[in-house]
């Protein structure tokens, strides 16, 4: 088989880093508590304050210094905490106990839930199942949007006990993956709180497909689409942008700015050299492949000659190429080393973790759009652990769908568009390409059949609207385009 390797068409300018971009999300927090606290003192009269991030830009970090800000504040006695799944909220959670106590952080759960709360949460907050379980204490209440906006509650929540704003169980209502929760679910919940603050990634996967709006009577309104979208461009609603990411490398931040376009400007805390992987000692293509994803940049590597596959989505051709690039590298071992920051954000020491002792994130996560597609790349990942002897954490296969909101190293995806013979709905959706590429703390390959350039040219006009409202959420083919120009591009050919 022959290589051949050609580097990203963009690159990194004008970004500032380290302190300089760290500093830039701390006056975006600052912004919105003055916000906030101006509401809590009557001194302005806005309803909603959304704070938008990118994706790894530390927006839970945000979220965790409003809430303990605003309790602070001699008008706010209690707030509610929500977010659309459990998954979201226990480690959030876990956070507001670990800075506030567990006598005023309670985690508001269904009892058949119980048994998922993490230990190191558990020992964190004051857990409750029902109404009568909430202690006087707690000052700060979580809970999913099913569990605080259940009918069954939303006439008893006054035996809480009274809050500064007099009528209302919640002083402020802060909504975590804002952009997760669908328009009819935030509705359960929006009137615990004269004030709700939405915190959240404009470019994740919403819970439910909003590419179809089935309201007649407005086409402005789509109860599936994420709430904040139908409030952002109202006068009573204050947004603002978190500017810098925290999670990818200084390479990957062309890709970032590919998918967050719009914004007035996009930093990155991780400084060129600031985080790398050490290779084991390669040869050919799968030096070139690993070499090039071990420079932090995203790289894509499509693949000519391969057979036929079952589906576009679902090529277990494709897989089997990968477990030849895979083996190698795990048989040989990797480090993952990363740049500790001080308290000014400038780099102060380095952390190493090694595949031979994984941390808590897993170090290689396969991800596929598909569940079939997933099955598959979990029995390869089966096969490479039981081979190699490999310990847990070093590989994990995942739909994107379900892999939105975790972290790794490296991450490895089947391109969407791979194998296709045009742009749908679902295989240019704006949020599944998103949380693909979004995902790395170190790497990030991108597998592909040959032929996405050509793709791309042949495609027939579209529209798209990624992060405005309304409309579909599908990507046109230029900006498919412009988000691979940030990609190294790597092509093989097998031999026949």
């Amino acid at each position: 088989m022959t290589i051949c390797f050609t580097p990203a068409a963009a690159h990194l300018t004008d970004a500032a880093h380290h302190g300089d971009a760290a500093r830039g999300n701390v006056a975006a927090s600052d912004r919105a508590i003055a916000a906030l606290q101006q509401v809590l003192a009557s001194q302005a009269d806005h309803d909603k304050i959304l704070l938008r991030a990118a994706a790894g830009a530390g927006k839970s970090v945000a979220l965790v210094r409003m809430v303990a800000t605003a309790l602070e504040h001699p008008k706010c006695h209690r707030v509610a905490v929500t977010a659309f799944a459990n998954k979201q909220v226990f480690p959030l959670a876990g956070s507001l106990g670990t800075e506030l106590g567990a006598a005023t952080v309670c985690l508001f759960v269904s009892k058949d839930r119980l048994d998922d709360i993490p230990d190191h949460v558990l020992s964190a907050v004051t857990v409750a199942t029902g109404l009568d379980d909430i202690p006087d204490t707690a000052r700060v209440v979580l809970g999913t949007s099913h569990k605080l906006g259940a009918m069954y509650y939303r006439t008893r929540w006054s035996q809480l006990g009274s809050v500064a704003n007099g009528d209302r169980p919640f002083d402020v209502l802060f909504v975590d993956e804002a952009w997760q929760l669908p328009l009819h679910r935030y509705a359960t919940v929006e009137k615990l709180a004269p004030l709700s603050v939405g915190v959240g990634d404009v470019g994740q996967l919403p819970p439910i497909d909003p590419s179809e709006n089935p309201w007649r009577g407005d086409p402005g309104y789509n109860p599936y689409r994420a709430w904040p979208t139908a409030f952002e461009a109202l006068d009573s609603t204050v947004t603002i942008d978190l500017p810098a990411v925290w999670r990818p490398t200084a390479a990957q931040l062309p890709l970032w700015r590919a998918f967050y376009s719009d914004w007035d400007r996009l930093d990155c805390v991780a400084g060129p050299g600031d985080r790398r992987i050490d290779l084991p000692p390669l040869d050919g293509a799968v030096r070139t492949v690993w070499e090039a994803v071990a420079t932090g940049a995203p790289t894509l590597l499509e693949i000519d000659g391969l057979p036929d596959a079952e589906a576009p989505d679902i090529d277990q051709p494709l897989l089997d190429e990968l477990e030849r690039l895979l083996e190698p590298l795990l048989a040989g071992g990797f480090s993952a080393i990363s740049a500790r920051h001080d308290g000014a954000w400038q780099p102060a020491g380095e952390k190493v973790i090694d595949s031979a002792d994984p941390g808590d994130d897993p170090l290689i996560v396969i991800l596929a759009t598909r569940n079939q597609a997933v099955d598959d790349a979990a029995e390869m990942v089966e096969r490479l652990t039981t081979r190699l002897d490999l310990p847990e954490g070093v590989l994990r296969a995942s739909t994107v769908d379900s892999w939105q909101g975790q972290t790794n190293a490296i991450t490895i995806a089947i391109h969407p568009l791979s194998g296709a013979d045009k742009l749908d709905d679902f295989n240019s959706a704006f949020g599944r390409l998103a949380v693909t590429c979004t995902r790395a703390t170190h790497g990030l390959l991108m597998l592909a059949r040959s032929g996405l350039d050509q793709l791309l040219d042949d495609a027939a006009a579209q529209p798209g609207t990624p992060l405005g409202e309304p409309g579909t959420r599908s990507l046109p083919r230029q900006t498919h385009q412009r988000i691979l120009n940030t990609f190294n591009r790597a092509a093989l050919q097998l031999q026949p």
